[in-house]
């Protein structure tokens, strides 16, 4: 970019600060909402932009104007026999494979961190920036890693049946469900991490006090708060293994992800509009598991107040049992 571009960003950053320093607060206020949908259209206007593209008939291009419009032509194209559509589905289908694995993984991990961190032990400050150091890796430099150490280690596969570079077995998805895994798992860990500093650890001290036993008291109690929270985690690690590249690309050998095939089709063919579709229909389903998140959540939130309010109901009316005799 020219240096007059990086001016005008420079500008446009500046504006929503420069109101909060420096104009009053009715002045200050149309300014930053006027920010605010800058940024929302920066955001989601090239995901518009990609749904109106997608909905062109078949003389439709990758570029604006838009041609023949409320067409479902290219969405029906994902369906076509050719090779190029077969690969794609065939993408779909392991990404969808190795997201659940992700998911199960990132679960299950982010709460047996959660609950190991509930309390200090010796080398836990270590513990949790090597977990957050993930975030801060390059994906690239990751894939390029375990790229590296694979091919040393490829001899050693072999001899126990494990082709990586053909993906021939069940095994040769490990390398890429690794380093998913590994990128997804703090994000869990945060979300558990902020569930477990609300946690009330006074409901488990009440169910060992009435003889319950550890592995009883998480199953009837600590779990069934928590969950929500281990959803949340699972989520995370599902979106973010469905969608990712650069920490896949060095490490799949011959398996092909739904973003692997993407990039294929956008370097070695001509690009038509049935690749919106396809960004339409990826988008769409990672809103639809927001909007179930948000589902199960506000379900949750429901039943724990319903619970609180039968409790608090409870108590009340045995002060009023145990008040009445005393008023006669």
């Amino acid at each position: 970019m020219s240096l007059f571009t990086y001016l005008i960003i420079l500008i446009i950053i500046s504006i929503p600060f420069a109101a909060m320093v420096f104009l009053p607060m009715k002045w200050s206020k149309p300014v930053l909402v006027a920010s605010f949908i800058i940024f929302i259209l920066f955001m989601y206007g090239p995901m518009m932009t990609m749904g109106v593209l997608s909905l062109q008939g078949p003389e439709g291009s990758m570029t604006l104007p838009a041609h023949d419009l409320f067409s479902g032509h290219w969405y029906s194209q994902l369906n076509a026999d050719s090779d190029l559509m077969a690969g794609v589905r065939d993408g779909i289908g392991k990404s969808l494979w190795i997201s659940l694995i992700v998911a199960g993984i990132t679960a299950i991990l982010s709460l047996t961190l959660g609950m190991a961190f509930r309390r200090s032990f010796r080398g836990s400050g270590i513990l949790f920036y090597a977990i957050l150091l993930s975030l801060m890796t390059p994906g690239l430099l990751l894939s390029l890693g375990l790229s590296f150490l694979l091919y040393y280690a490829t001899p050693y596969l072999n001899d126990v049946g494990i082709n990586y570079h053909t993906g021939q077995a069940p095994l040769g998805f490990v390398p890429i469900i690794g380093v998913q895994a590994v990128w997804a798992l703090p994000f869990g860990f945060l979300v558990m991490m902020s569930i477990f500093n609300r946690y009330d650890a006074r409901a488990e001290e009440a169910a060992r006090d009435l003889g319950a036993s550890s592995v009883r008291t998480f199953r009837e109690v600590t779990l069934p708060l928590v969950w929500t929270g281990v959803f949340g985690a699972g989520l995370f690690g599902f979106t973010l293994a469905l969608n990712e590249f650069e920490r896949t690309f060095l490490v799949s050998g011959a398996i092909n992800t739904l973003p692997l095939e993407l990039f294929i089709i956008t370097s070695t063919s001509v690009l038509r509009p049935y690749v919106y579709s396809l960004g339409v229909v990826t988008i769409l389903f990672s809103f639809l598991l927001i909007g179930l998140f948000l589902i199960v959540s506000a379900v949750a939130g429901r039943k724990k107040a319903l619970a609180i309010d039968e409790d608090d109901g409870g108590s009340m009316n045995t002060s009023a049992m145990h008040a009445a005799p005393s008023g006669d």
